[in-house]
């Protein structure tokens, strides 16, 4: 028995253990993963401000590359000997006339090239009168919220122009606005009724969501707004809950990005929450 505890005694019991391996490793390989992906960005963004910058040598290239080519291929006959009428039979001949068919192709590709190019999109200045018109009856604290709301669009997004329509009384008409056949110094005031009876504000309500109008001269309601200036843009229509509308007029053509929609959105959302407060309590007579 005591040499069986012996025995026991000297030799180890070996137990298997996993590998641990430090924390500096992991912290290391994802260092290096964001560098590479870091340079991996760089690379293309340099690449397209090279594309960008060059628009003309690159819409040209495939004529360049079709043309060396070709000049390549009649060479190559020239100079190996063989006869300038094609034989179905050879390889060679198979061969070139392959070769000058993509040849071809690359020069028709690059003519497509350069007689498609994308219309360029510049901002437009509105052409119209600024004004400024808040409702009297609104408390100071709403319409500092109003001016707010206002300001933020216009220093943040390409709205020039915007409109706040709810329960039937125009809250806010700022920044620019279209120009009156009769009275070309004092812009014309929102026709809330005519506005309310028309398609417009009625599917606006009836969807309960965002319209984005991102080239407006191809909208054909755009007769139903006639308050906003003559070179609007685009136009976001924004329902306030069902009780009202938003309407942002910009100057450039789909000049409204997706994070300005969101934020629109959210906006819209804060002044519902704060006008259904406080405008059943203004008078009847400034709503009419």
């Amino acid at each position: 028995m005591e040499a069986g505890v012996l025995i026991r005694s000297l030799v180890p019991l070996s137990h298997s253990r996993r590998p641990i391996y430090p924390s500096s490793l992991s912290i290391w390989a994802s260092t290096e993963t964001g560098v590479r992906n870091r340079g991996l960005k760089s690379k293309r963004e340099w690449v397209a401000n090279w594309v960008r910058k060059n628009d003309d040598i690159v819409r040209s290239l495939p004529i360049y590359v079709g043309g060396a080519s070709l000049l390549a291929v009649l060479l190559n006959r020239t100079v190996s000997g063989i006869a300038p009428v094609a034989d179905a039979s050879s390889s060679q001949s198979r061969a070139d006339l392959l070769a000058l068919g993509l040849a071809v192709t690359n020069i028709l590709n690059g003519l497509v090239w350069l007689s498609i190019r994308p219309k360029s999109i510049s901002v437009v200045t509105p052409d119209g009168l600024e004004c400024k018109r808040v409702s009297h009856h609104l408390p100071d604290s709403v319409v500092s919220e109003l001016l707010w709301s206002w300001e933020s669009l216009s220093d943040a997004t390409c709205c020039r122009s915007l409109v706040i329509i709810y329960e039937g009384l125009c809250v806010l008409q700022i920044g620019y606005a279209g120009i009156s056949s009769a009275d070309e110094i004092e812009p014309p005031s929102v026709d809330v009724d005519k506005l309310m009876k028309g398609s417009i504000y009625s599917a606006i309500l009836k969807s309960g969501s965002q319209n984005y109008l991102a080239n407006l001269s191809l909208y054909p309601g755009k007769s139903e707004l006639p308050f906003l200036p003559s070179k609007t843009q685009s136009v976001i229509l924004q329902p306030l809950g069902d009780k009202g509308i938003m309407i942002a007029g910009g100057d450039t053509v789909r000049g409204f990005t997706a994070s300005d929609q969101a934020w629109i959105t959210l906006i819209a959302e804060k002044l519902d929450s704060t006008l259904a407060k406080v405008v059943d309590k203004i008078p009847f007579a400034e709503k009419s």
